[in-house]
Formats: C-alpha cells, sequence, structure tokens
C-alpha cells in the first residue's frame, strides 16, 4: 500500500497539488544571488547600462580618442603660447607657420604641418568646441587613423585651392606680390572637413540639419565677405568630408580598432560594439 501523498517513492514522484504536472519542475521565483534578472521594465542589466545618458562620452578621452585627445593638447599650449608670450614672437610663429604661397613653394609639407598646430583666434575660438566635439565623435566611430586622414585631407585640400589661384593671380598681375604672404594657419580647414565626414554617419534627419546648419553658416560667411579665401576654405573642406562618406562608411580593420579602443574604454556600453548601422541612413 502506497503511503502518504507527501511521501517520496523510490521513483521520486512529485507531491500532488493543482498548479503542478507529472514530469514538469517547478519554476524559481526569483533569480538566485549573484545572478542577474531583467528588472521591471524587462530589460537586461547591459541594456540598462547602454540606455543611461554618458554626456562624458562626448569628450575626448586618452583612450578612447587618442588622436583628438593628444592634438587637443597641443592646440591648448599653442593657445597659451598665443595668449601669454610676447607678441613678436607670437607674430614671427604665426608668419613662419602660416600656408601662403611663399611658403609653400619652398617647404610646402613643413608648413602645412606647422600651421594645424595654431587654433586662428586662440582658445576663444568658436572652432575649439567644434573641434573637440566633432573629431570625438567621428574618432568613436571610425577609429583615430581615418579620424586623422579627414582632417589632414581637408586641411591640405582646401588649402591648396585657396592658395594656388592666389600665386596664379600674382603670376597674371591681377594681384600685388604683397599676396604671396598673407597669414593663414589654423584647424578650421581639418573641423570643416570632420563636419561633412561625420554627418554621413549620422541617420537621414540629422545628417542633413548637420549639413544644413554648417553648410548654411559658411555661406553667410562668404556673402559677408570678410575673408573671402578662407571663407571658401571651410566650404571645400566641407565637401571633401562628404566626398570620403565611402571611406568613413567601409567596415574594416579601422572601425575594428576603433570599437576595441572604445569597449575597452566604456565596456559594454560602447556604441561602437554594436556596429555602424544604427548611424546610417
Amino acid at each position: 500500500m502506497a503511503g502518504a501523498s507527501g511521501a517520496s517513492g523510490p521513483s521520486g514522484s512529485l507531491p500532488d497539488g493543482p498548479g503542478l504536472l507529472d514530469g514538469v519542475p517547478r519554476r524559481r521565483a526569483a533569480a538566485g544571488p549573484g545572478r542577474s534578472g531583467p528588472s521591471a521594465s524587462g530589460l537586461p542589466a547591459p541594456a540598462r547600462e547602454r540606455s543611461r545618458p554618458r554626456p562624458w562620452r562626448l569628450l575626448p578621452t586618452p583612450t578612447g580618442t587618442p588622436f583628438t585627445f593628444f592634438y587637443a593638447l597641443v592646440l591648448a599650449v599653442t593657445s597659451y603660447v598665443t595668449a601669454h608670450a610676447d607678441p613678436a614672437l607670437v607674430r614671427s610663429l604665426h608668419e613662419n607657420s602660416s600656408t601662403d604661397v611663399a611658403h609653400l613653394l619652398h617647404a610646402p609639407v613643413p608648413v602645412l604641418a606647422a600651421s594645424a598646430l595654431w587654433v586662428a583666434g586662440g582658445i576663444a575660438s568658436p572652432f575649439v568646441p567644434g573641434f573637440l566635439l566633432v573629431l570625438t565623435a567621428l574618432e568613436r566611430r571610425v577609429g583615430g587613423v581615418r579620424t586623422a586622414g579627414v582632417f589632414l585631407l581637408g586641411h591640405v585640400l582646401a588649402t591648396l585651392a585657396t592658395e594656388i589661384p592666389v600665386g596664379l593671380a600674382v603670376l597674371a598681375g591681377h594681384l600685388p606680390d604683397s599676396s604671396l604672404h598673407r597669414l593663414d594657419y589654423g584647424v578650421s580647414f581639418g573641423v570643416a572637413a570632420s563636419v561633412g565626414a561625420l554627418a554621413g554617419l549620422l541617420a537621414p534627419w540629422p545628417r542633413r540639419l548637420l549639413l544644413v546648419v554648417s553648410g548654411g553658416t559658411l555661406l553667410r560667411d562668404l556673402l559677408a565677405l570678410t575673408d573671402p579665401l578662407s571663407n571658401w576654405g571651410h566650404l571645400i573642406a566641407l565637401a571633401t568630408g562628404v566626398a570620403v562618406w565611402p571611406w568613413v562608411r567601409r567596415r574594416g580593420s579601422g572601425a575594428r580598432d576603433a570599437r576595441e579602443w572604445c569597449v575597452r574604454a566604456a565596456g559594454a556600453g560602447c556604441p561602437g560594439a554594436r556596429g555602424t548601422r544604427a548611424w546610417r541612413g
């Protein structure tokens, strides 16, 4: 004769009850200690971490965006020199770093590099926050190598596109010889190219908004005729950034390197670890 219903027989049968079925184990009421389960919102822990805003990621860091971070340190030093050094020394440094026609004819590579070490207008220039925000966002998406490539390409092409016509105009007699020695330095061409490249990584509506705002601002400056050569250079640099969309969008070793940097710096919350399609149109 079988024993009481609560006793376990040799076969290890479960006790009778209205909510149990033969062969179906009980469900655990809650996850045990040390186990992560979904929250009340139904999102797992990594998703909750990703959904939290991280405004500090808008700024460069030495591990997440090394190119932008250390380049910004160099610009901070040169801006400090501009603000506190003897004006005659500063003037001499700027003249020797200027990418005018005379310098480009004699030492193009050194002067192109030196001109990108200064911020026209110093630390108060509107290109300073643009440099930090735009290059940080671009480097987090495509890595330091491609970001440096975009910046350098815009800086060089826009400089040559604005200075070569000046040299030709002087040769033709349409401009005086003094035009060969105009001051031309700063990071604005590289920043404009980075804006154009970053727009290609955004979704359609943010992309259009960024291009309309940045392009409209540059067109307004051009129509004001305050510095036509620099204003044309900014538009050329912006168009250069747009032209490299296929390169910055391409999946490759540069993108993988950027994701690895980001994952090491931010863990599971790194947007680069989720791929690049979410930013594209």
